[in-house]
């Protein structure tokens, strides 16, 4: 499967998740907080901690340990978080 992250273009196995595309890219981390833009990635693995979110498609705060890759996927840095207050 062919999918882009921040504009490279990278393949994927079926049934990987970002999170798993990127760890095995050699990224640790992907996000950046709004507070002070410290680095983030997986922490908890199982979508609790929601320190993995990406944009993926144009949509944010895809949590990148839960969200299986499709081909085509667009994935991106995101910096804070956009959830609801």
């Amino acid at each position: 499967m062919n999918v882009s992250v921040d504009g490279e273009p990278m393949t994927a196995v079926p049934g990987q998740t970002v999170a798993g595309l990127l760890l095995a890219a050699g990224r640790s981390s992907w996000r950046s907080t709004r507070g002070n833009g410290r680095p983030r990635g997986v922490f908890c693995g199982i979508g609790v901690c929601f320190d993995c979110l990406v944009v993926v498609n144009g949509v944010p705060d895809v949590r990148a340990c839960q969200r299986m890759l499709a081909d085509g996927d667009r994935v991106s840095t995101q910096h804070g978080a956009e959830l609801p207050s």
